[in-house]
Formats: C-alpha cells, sequence, structure tokens
C-alpha cells in the first residue's frame, strides 16, 4: 500500500462507518444480521480494506460483533444480556449525570428542552414516528451527559447505548400503546431537576427511566429471538 492510498482508505473507512452506523442505529440493521463486506464495499464503490476498518470501529463501539475468519453481525443481545446491561446503565448513567450537572449551562437546558418538544411531538397523532423519537430520545440523553470531563464512565455509557438500541426501539413501540405518558414525564422531569441543580433528584428520576424500560423488555421474550 502507498503513502497516497493510505489517508484514502482511512477517509473511506470513516465514510463507511459512518453510514453503517447510522443504518443500525435507525433499524436498518437487526440484530444478529450479518454484513457482508463484499456487499458494503460494492455499495460505498471502495475497497475491503476500508470496510474491514470502518467494522472494526463499530465493534469497538459495541455495534458489531466480529467473528475470526467469519465475518461481521449486527450486536445482540439475549434477555440475561440485556438485563444485566440495563442494571449497569441504572448505576451509572445516575453517576454520570450528576458529574455532568454543573457543565451544562443554559444553552444545553433550552436543547434538552427542544429535544423534549420533539419526542412528544413524535410520538402524538395516529401515526407515531418511533424513528424520529428514538433519535431525540438517544440526543436528549447523550447530552444530558455531555457536561462531564471526559473519563471511562461517558465511554462505557456510550457503548452501552448502542448495544440497547434495537431493545429501545422494542420498549418504544411497547409503549406507544400507552401514549407514552410516563416517559415524557421522566424526561420533563429530569430537565427541571437538571435546571434547579438537584443532582439527587436527577439520580432518582433517572434510575426509575431505565429501570422501566428494563422491566418491560423482561415481558417479552420475543423481543430477543433471533
Amino acid at each position: 500500500m502507498t503513502s497516497a492510498t493510505m489517508p484514502q482508505d482511512n477517509v473511506a473507512s470513516h465514510r463507511i462507518a459512518d453510514t453503517l452506523r447510522a443504518a443500525i442505529l435507525d433499524g436498518r440493521y437487526l440484530p444478529g444480521e450479518r454484513i457482508r463486506q463484499e456487499e458494503v464495499a460494492a455499495r460505498s464503490g471502495a475497497s475491503r480494506i476500508p470496510v474491514r476498518e470502518a467494522l472494526r470501529m463499530l465493534a469497538s463501539e459495541g455495534l458489531v460483533t466480529l467473528v475470526a475468519n467469519t465475518g461481521a453481525w449486527v450486536a445482540s443481545l439475549t434477555m440475561d444480556e440485556c438485563n444485566e446491561t440495563y442494571q449497569i446503565r441504572e448505576r451509572l448513567e445516575p453517576l454520570l449525570l450528576r458529574f455532568s450537572m454543573p457543565g451544562l449551562d443554559e444553552t444545553a437546558l433550552a436543547r434538552l428542552a427542544e429535544l423534549i418538544a420533539v419526542m412528544e411531538a413524535a410520538m402524538t397523532g395516529p401515526r407515531a414516528d418511533t424513528s424520529a423519537f428514538l433519535r431525540a430520545d438517544r440526543e436528549f440523553h447523550l447530552s444530558s451527559y455531555a457536561g462531564a470531563p471526559p473519563g471511562q464512565t461517558g465511554e462505557i455509557i456510550g457503548r452501552l447505548w448502542n448495544t440497547t438500541q434495537h431493545y429501545r426501539r422494542e420498549f418504544t413501540r411497547f409503549a406507544a400503546r400507552d401514549g407514552m405518558r410516563a416517559t415524557h414525564l421522566e424526561h420533563r422531569l429530569l430537565l427541571d431537576c437538571i435546571g434547579r441543580e438537584d443532582a439527587d433528584d436527577a439520580e432518582r428520576v433517572l434510575v426509575t427511566h431505565i429501570r422501566r424500560t428494563r422491566l418491560e423488555l423482561q415481558k417479552h421474550p420475543e423481543v430477543f429471538a433471533i
């Protein structure tokens, strides 16, 4: 490989990773689905080298599982693994939110309020837009953690959010039957706690918010059948 080729491959691998990441998070690839390198290379107009590098990036983010000499699959969880992951989130995310709150300014709070409005609008009416809700929900929570100093906790949470994306989508589908009232209320309570700088209340609300998803998913073993 020439020195001129390496930067081009690097650019291509990031472009391919961005495309695949968006497709996985949006549900266009499902858990356990195989990602065929030759098909990705053909669609992207690239060789397999940047495709392999893109898949390694996504594996490090928790979105893809790589099996040596076999291939790549969208990451999936068993019910027990999902339950464990959510219990980890219940303990770590409130801590990360506490770290973050002093670093959230008025601009950040205004954006969180905007995202609440987007989420509520997405789930209002006869045809809920689950994808729009999930994009705003993801931005809402990860933005609420953005004030924390860089560190391992944020990296771990980012990976756990990636591995549970599909299961949040399924939870949203179940919750939509009841109009998402509890979910919307918890988002508003979180914003109120952050605005009041009450980390203790914010932690309690967030634990309840995450736990409710875990308990609902436990009622639906069919979600974990691949």
